[in-house]
C-alpha cells in the first residue's frame, strides 16, 4: 500500500494507466509583474514565474507546444494520455478571447485528458468562472482542474513573500470553484522563513477543511536573481536541512486528509537558477527518503487527521 494517495495513484485508477504532463507556457504575466499589485513579483519567484519546466514558446501556438510535448514522451513509448498544464505566471490573468482560444486548444486537442491550469485566487472574476463552465459543458469528458498559489495561510508571512491578497480572497475563489464542480488544488510552501511545523500543520488545516482535490507540497527554493537571494545573502533566509525537510513533510502528510491527492512532495528547482538547498537537486534520492521514514516511523496520510 502507498502511504500517501498520489495524484498517478488516482489518475491510474481513473484511466487505468500511467498519465503524463505536459507543462505549456501561455505568454501570461502577473499582477505581481505588471504593476497591478507590483513589479517585483512574489520574493521567491523566478523571472520565468515558476515556469522553467515548461515547453520552450519560441512564439510557438499551445497545439505546437502539445506536440513538442507529445514528441519527448512518445521516444520513450511511455503512455498515450497526458494532461496540459498551463504552468508560467498567472495562466487565467488574460483577456477571455486568448484564455478560451488557449484551452480550447489544449482540450480539443485528442491525447488531452483534461487542463490544470495554475493561477492565483484573486485573478478568477466572473467572466473567468462563466468561461471554465463553459468549457466545462463543452468537454464534459475532460476535467478542468485550477491550481491556486496559496503558499500560506498565515496573512503575516503572506505579506512578507509578497503574494498580494488576503486569506479570505482564496476562501471566496474555492467556494465559486466548489459551485462549479471544477476540483482545486492547493500550493503550499514548506520552510518559508519564521515557519515551522505549527505553521504548516495551520495550512494543512485548511486545505482539510476546504475540501479541495488536491495539494502540492513545495519546498522553498532559493533561486538566483530573486530578492529571497537577497534576503539569504544577508543572512536572513536559512534553507531546510533534508532532515529538516522530511521530518516536516511527514507531519504534513499525516496530519492530510486521505482524501486529498498529493500532487507534489519537493518540487524541482532549475539546476541553473538554485542556489540552496542543493540536496533538493536529487529528487530520487529525496523521495526515497522520504518513503524510507514512513515505513520506519510506521506513519501514513491520514494517520493523525481527525474531522
Amino acid at each position: 500500500m502507498n502511504p500517501y494517495y498520489s495524484i498517478s495513484t488516482y489518475l491510474k485508477e481513473t484511466y487505468g494507466e500511467k498519465i503524463y504532463k505536459i507543462a505549456l507556457d501561455g505568454g501570461f504575466t502577473c499582477p505581481n509583474r505588471d504593476g497591478r499589485l507590483d513589479t517585483r513579483g512574489c520574493i521567491f519567484c523566478s523571472k520565468g514565474g515558476s515556469g522553467e519546466f515548461a515547453i520552450s514558446t519560441d512564439g510557438k501556438s499551445v497545439d505546437t507546444q502539445i506536440e513538442s510535448g507529445l514528441s519527448l514522451f512518445h521516444e520513450k513509448k511511455t503512455g498515450n494520455k497526458f494532461i496540459a498544464y498551463f504552468q508560467a505566471y498567472t495562466n487565467t490573468y488574460g483577456p477571455i478571447h486568448k484564455l478560451r482560444e488557449l484551452y480550447e486548444s489544449a482540450l480539443s486537442h485528442p491525447s488531452i485528458v483534461g487542463i490544470s491550469i495554475a493561477t492565483r485566487p484573486d485573478c478568477l472574476g466572473d467572466d473567468v468562472l462563466s468561461l471554465l463552465e463553459e468549457l466545462k459543458s463543452a468537454y464534459p469528458y475532460k476535467f478542468i482542474w485550477i491550481e491556486l498559489g496559496l503558499q500560506t495561510v498565515s496573512e503575516k508571512n503572506a505579506v512578507y513573500i509578497r503574494r498580494g491578497y488576503p486569506l479570505s480572497t482564496c476562501d471566496e475563489a474555492i467556494e465559486k470553484l466548489h459551485h462549479l464542480s471544477i476540483p482545486v488544488i492547493l500550493h503550499l510552501i514548506i520552510g518559508l522563513p519564521g515557519e515551522g511545523r505549527r505553521e504548516l500543520l495551520e495550512s494543512i488545516n485548511y486545505v482539510n477543511q476546504k475540501s479541495v482535490f488536491g495539494v502540492k507540497l513545495q519546498l522553498l527554493h532559493i533561486l538566483k536573481h530573486t530578492d529571497l537571494e537577497k534576503e539569504y545573502e544577508k543572512g536572513m533566509c536559512k534553507p531546510l536541512s533534508k532532515e529538516e525537510y522530511l521530518d516536516l513533510l511527514v507531519s504534513a502528510i499525516t496530519h492530510l486528509s486521505p482524501s486529498v491527492t498529493i500532487h507534489r512532495l519537493t518540487g524541482d528547482g532549475a539546476k541553473e537558477l538554485l542556489i540552496a538547498p542543493l540536496w533538493s537537486l536529487n529528487k530520487r534520492d529525496v523521495l526515497n527518503s522520504l518513503h524510507k521514514k514512513l515505513k520506519l516511523e510506521h506513519a501514513y496520510q491520514g494517520k493523525e487527521f481527525s474531522n
